[in-house]
């Protein structure tokens, strides 16, 4: 596999599941009482899961976007 596709990859995941952790978190901690919504409310459970997809695709773009930020030039630039 190219080293171009593994970063990708690695990134992806990375950025995932440190969306998924701020997703628990808001309800743990019942931001916005999040909490109260996700296990009372019927059908809870599946605005749990769209929050930590979306959380997750959002902080996965941006693990892989300052990851390719951070590849520019490494010469001093004096």
């Amino acid at each position: 596999m190219p080293d171009l596709i593994r970063l990708y990859i690695r990134q992806c995941l990375t950025g995932m599941a440190l969306g998924i952790v701020f997703s628990v978190a808001l309800v743990v901690l019942n931001v916005g009482n999040i909490g109260h919504l996700v296990g009372e409310v019927e059908g809870g459970w599946l605005g749990f899961a769209l929050l930590c997809l979306f959380n997750g695709i959002v902080f996965a773009g941006v693990q892989f976007g300052l990851t390719i930020m951070r590849m520019g030039n490494t010469e001093n630039e004096n």
